[in-house]
């Protein structure tokens, strides 16, 4: 993710800056001491997604650029001020982070700005559609809709909850259609809509739905990636 750090305390732009630069998925494009020359930055670039914020500053203060932007990247506030936090949440900003910042808690903090953007691009990407081919009509389907793809010889079986179409496509070229955000491939004969999953067993899981199957198979080899993929807490 590309970032800016926006923040009159020096020391803290100095703290801020040799955090991002120890994460490895962080891009420091700017840094800045007041909020009107970020803001006029932030008016030529597009391509910021993250912005560390101190709220007190003078001329124009955190909320104020946040209030100023049309679609403001994600932000975590940053202040010596915990009595600013319910209204910093008041602004959708993701976190919020009270000076001196720790790595840890820095770390935590963009963490959830991942889980964010991760879950806006599922529910973005879910709503994108395409076309199925049904006999010699073309049938249009969210790709949210789809809950499980089943390989069958030479075609594929696409199951959503009222229908399913069989079509002349391999397994592996559809796998690379349909968006690793929203969908997993747990055997070699079957890919499924994450989403839908409920439970997982030792050799299956268990899918939500209307569908004439709903137990699918894992195989070994797909079971560790499965796993890293979904959200797992343990004792």
């Amino acid at each position: 993710m590309n970032c800016i750090i926006v923040d009159d305390d020096k020391l803290s732009r100095k703290v801020l800056t040799e955090h991002v630069k120890r994460s490895s998925f962080l891009t420091l494009t700017g840094v800045f001491d007041n909020a009107i020359d970020a803001r006029n930055s932030l008016a030529e670039k597009s391509d910021v997604d993250l912005i560390f914020l101190d709220i007190q500053m003078p001329d124009m203060d955190g909320f104020e650029l946040i209030d100023s932007l049309e679609s403001p990247p994600a932000v975590i506030m940053v202040t010596v001020n915990e009595e600013l936090a319910v209204k910093a949440y008041d602004v959708d900003v993701i976190d919020y982070l009270v000076k001196p910042v720790s790595y840890s808690r820095f770390c935590k903090a963009v963490d959830k700005v991942v889980r964010y953007q991760n879950k806006n691009a599922r529910e973005n990407v879910g709503q994108q559609e395409v076309f199925i081919k049904k006999g010699s009509s073309l049938v249009k389907l969210k790709l949210v809709d789809i809950v499980v793809v089943e390989a069958l010889e030479n075609y594929v079986v696409v199951h959503t909850d009222k229908e399913k179409y069989t079509i002349h496509f391999t397994m592996k070229a559809i796998e690379q259609q349909l968006s690793s955000l929203i969908f997993i491939r747990v055997h070699r004969s079957f890919i499924v809509n994450k989403n839908r999953i409920i439970m997982i067993k030792d050799n299956s899981v268990d899918i939500s739905g209307d569908l004439d199957v709903t137990s699918i198979p894992i195989g070994k080899s797909y079971r560790e990636n499965l796993l890293k993929e979904i959200n797992v807490m343990m004792r």
